[in-house]
């Protein structure tokens, strides 16, 4: 009993070795979308953790420090789904960049989140947001979330120029 047991755990943590850090083994969603306003405006209303619930259907809430190494509390509708996940902040560039990395347990799913913002003009900015997944289910659960987590993205890009030309 405990040789396939010892043998399963080998098996796991082989897999995941390979495949949960490999950049060819990765799931993504990448959107983009113009706002027509400085990126510091941007910036500003993206990083206004309290302002979330006033606005955002998709990421309804964050609690936490905006500071590189803090963890976030964040509840997230997905699929009419409420979620909560903890988050750490990976990097943080005022005015142009935002990222968090999400795990679950065992390495299982791993969403490496991010918000790029790149000035087109003084008042025009590109907004790419997007998420790299990993882990040894990333697959089985990109299948099962994937377009929701997209379309999701979609409409928070889209609730955050509204907020932000209004």
């Amino acid at each position: 009993m405990h040789t396939k047991l010892i043998a399963i755990l080998v098996l796991f943590f082989i897999t995941y070795s390979l495949t949960a850090q490999n950049p060819r083994k990765m799931k993504s969603i990448q959107t983009e979308i113009i706002i027509n306003a400085s990126q510091e405006k941007v910036w500003q209303a993206l990083t206004n953790f309290e302002n979330y619930p006033n606005w955002n259907t998709f990421i309804i809430s964050i609690e936490g420090e905006l500071k590189e190494g803090s963890r976030l509390k964040n509840k997230m509708i997905l699929d009419g789904k409420e979620n909560i996940f903890k988050p750490k902040i990976l990097k943080i560039t005022p005015n142009e960049h935002l990222e968090w990395l999400g795990k679950a347990p065992l390495g299982i799913f791993n969403g490496q989140h991010y918000f790029k913002l790149e000035a087109i003009t003084s008042t025009q900015t590109k907004l790419i947001h997007g998420e790299n997944f990993s882990g040894w289910l990333r697959g089985m659960i990109m299948k099962k979330i994937g377009n929701a987590t997209r379309e999701s993205f979609i409409q928070m890009n889209k609730n955050l120029k509204k907020l932000v030309e209004s």
